[in-house]
């Protein structure tokens, strides 16, 4: 397998990296000054994007503590001092608050995962000023984490999939507006549905792939992972038909610039975002499976709930996913699906044979 990717398909995720270190620096304009040395201090076992929604996170959090802790003064005014000086109960108090909040003019609120993730950002700003002994107390230690109920997993049935592809392909149930785009992109639609569900990649690694990312001759690409990390993965024929009608029809299009790299193109002719996915899977989904709300994300669950359904390996859909712990693959796909609930219903019976035959001869 040849993959003459290296330049081109790194210059994305070179610039994601970038656009995500502009925000940051963005944002440490809004944070107390010892931000910056905490953000330095953990660059480099930490990847851009986890940084990103830490400063977020981070942001609301202190501005939180200068509503109702710190109320002279500005965020912009805390010292490590403040930091310090800031209670297991106060922290506390903070996810009470994300219940329903507001935060420039918003009115927002948190579940239960979203609190969570908010409270890691406190926990690892506080562990690294306490680990540095520029504090004396870690009081974000003592706060228990939210309790995560478990989450009914959303995926497609088998039936629904095929629906899915057919109304990419077809355009049935589309409003008349929405018509006239799928006759634009119904072939890229179709080719990144298919993709999604038959190989289970995340919408990054998606929007990430380049034209040189493929090797058809064994149905192969090379794909980005979380961390940077590259893999290759396979497709079946079906997957391969979908991606070379794409294919195609880019080549008869004389308005695909041919310096473009990017794989999957916007209506624009260039790399398709993570937003425009977004919509595409929801447009889609909805025609087929209402009650169910369809991201792209749970496209890769039907993806792994049917790979462990036809293979029971475990750590075959860990790998094929990109999972670092089989761990995190055994809570999503290897729970009870509906299909294993409709499976066993009678297989508990209530009467048994012998008690019907009683009766009979009684009568």
């Amino acid at each position: 397998m040849r993959y003459n990717i290296s330049m081109k398909n790194e210059n994305y995720y070179v610039k994601r990296n970038i656009s995500d270190l502009d925000k940051i620096a963005e944002l440490l304009n809004e944070l107390p000054s010892f931000c910056e040395d905490y953000f330095l201090g953990i660059e480099t076992r930490t990847s851009s994007q986890t940084r990103l929604k830490y400063a977020y996170d981070l942001r609301i959090f202190f501005n939180f503590l200068c509503q109702r802790k710190y109320k002279n003064l500005d965020v912009l005014d805390l010292t490590l001092q403040h930091l310090e000086a800031v209670s297991h109960n106060d922290i506390e108090f903070f996810l009470s608050y994300l219940s329903h909040y507001r935060f420039r003019d918003k009115h927002l609120s948190c579940d239960e995962r979203a609190k969570a993730r908010k409270l890691s950002a406190i926990r690892a700003i506080f562990k690294y000023f306490f680990n540095k002994g520029l504090i004396q107390v870690d009081n974000a230690a003592k706060v228990p984490t939210p309790k995560l109920h478990e989450k009914e997993i959303i995926r497609l049935d088998a039936d629904e999939v095929s629906d899915l592809i057919h109304v990419a392909e077809s355009g049935k149930g589309l409003s008349p507006h929405a018509e006239g785009y799928h006759n634009k992109t119904k072939v890229r639609d179709t080719a990144i549905l298919t993709l999604f569900l038959g190989t289970g990649i995340r919408i990054s690694e998606l929007v990430g792939l380049d034209n040189n990312s493929f090797d058809f001759e064994e149905n192969s690409f090379l794909v980005t992972r979380k961390g940077g990390n590259q893999a290759i993965l396979f497709f079946s024929d079906e997957v391969k038909y979908a991606l070379q009608e794409y294919i195609a029809e880019k080549r008869n299009d004389p308005k695909v610039p041919e310096t473009e790299e990017a794989f999957f193109l916007s209506m624009q002719y260039k790399r398709i975002n993570v937003r425009t996915v977004e919509i595409l899977v929801k447009k889609y989904s909805k025609l087929v499976s209402p009650l169910k709300k369809i991201t792209p994300h749970k496209l890769r669950s039907t993806y792994g709930t049917r790979l462990y359904n036809s293979t029971g390996d475990i750590y075959i859909v860990a790998d094929v996913l990109g999972h670092r712990d089989v761990n995190t693959t055994k809570k999503h796909y290897a729970a009870i699906t509906q299909e294993n609930r409709r499976r066993v219903a009678s297989a508990v019976k209530l009467r048994q044979e012998n008690d019907n035959q009683n009766e009979d001869n009684n009568e």
